[in-house]
């Protein structure tokens, strides 16, 4: 067996842009004594994990649970400045995937702080492999094996309730940031992956990723359901205003007033509340499913 040096892993992770986690840069003997957590998946699995009390900052989208929102917050995750998180002096970070640019992390690694990055694929194998890597990176394998169990366990009850449902409503996601035209998911999205794990079908297939909503998109695809956060609803004006855009007019879901608002991290965040999103979701896209039937996801605490 041999052996791979800290260095080695972060130099070949900055140079691929690949999502790689080397052995724990901490063990269960000398934790991380000052964690920096980027991503709001990322925060939620420390949360969950119990470590908590290593914090010294998060990244803008770790809105869960409500106390990560009074850490001290070194902006958006993907548009990092080395200088607000060599401030708050980490040991050790612990990033998702897409977080960066290369350049601050690079000086991050120079100014010798050691840094995680966490793969981040949209399916519940992905949930319990964001899992693994933070238990690792933190030294608590157990707690995350304990993790990993519950959350597995969860979906479980999930998938197989909703397995059951015969009708597949097909729901389109819009997704506003504020400025220009609002987009819609294609394939290969967390908003398709989160849609298909609740029973729904996303009408969008001729493109990847996330392109401008035109006219035609929603003409052509006839959604049942529009699928927003709660971000984009208030960004967009309200339910009356996303159900009169241009390719959302005159489409089933508008005529129906389908038009579901989901917390947007719970949604897309694809961390240890993944099964709730999914029985949430799954509940709004089919009434007949049993509201009460808390097997689908019990033990979120």
């Amino acid at each position: 067996m041999f052996t791979i040096s800290r260095r080695q892993v972060l130099a070949t992770s900055l140079v691929t842009g690949l999502a790689f986690a080397w052995p724990p840069a901490t063990s269960a003997d000398e934790p991380a004594g000052r964690l920096l957590s980027l991503g709001g998946s990322v925060t939620e699995i420390v949360y969950a994990l119990g470590a908590q009390d290593r914090l010294v900052g998060v990244d803008s989208t770790s809105f869960f649970p409500e106390a990560a929102q009074a850490l001290p917050n070194v902006g958006y995750l993907r548009r990092l400045s080395a200088e607000p998180v060599l401030a708050l002096t980490p040991d050790l970070i612990i990033a998702e995937a897409d977080a960066g640019p290369p350049e601050a992390l690079a000086q991050l690694r120079a100014a010798g702080v050691a840094i995680v990055s966490v793969p981040d694929e949209p399916d519940i194998g992905g949930v319990l492999a964001k899992i693994d890597h933070v238990a690792a990176a933190l030294g608590l394998h157990e707690k995350g094996a304990e993790l990993a169990r519950r959350v597995s366990t969860r979906y479980a009850g999930v998938r197989e309730r909703v397995a059951r449902v015969a009708a597949r409503p097909k729901v389109m996601f819009v997704l506003s940031a504020g400025k220009g035209a609002p987009l819609v998911a294609g394939t290969g999205t967390s908003a398709t992956a989160i849609i298909e794990m609740a029973g729904g079908q996303n009408p969008i297939d001729g493109f990847p990723d996330y392109r401008p909503m035109t006219p035609e998109a929603g003409i052509n695809a006839q959604p049942d359901v529009i699928l927003v956060t709660e971000r984009t609803l208030k960004l967009l004006g309200g339910m009356d205003r996303v159900r009169d855009l241009p390719g959302i007019q005159g489409t089933p879901a508008a005529r129906n007033s389908a038009i579901v608002a989901m917390d947007g991290l719970l949604l897309l965040g694809f961390g240890p509340r993944t099964p709730d999103a999914v029985w949430q979701l799954a509940l709004r896209l089919h009434p007949g499913l049993n509201p009460v039937d808390q097997a689908g996801h019990r033990g979120h605490r």
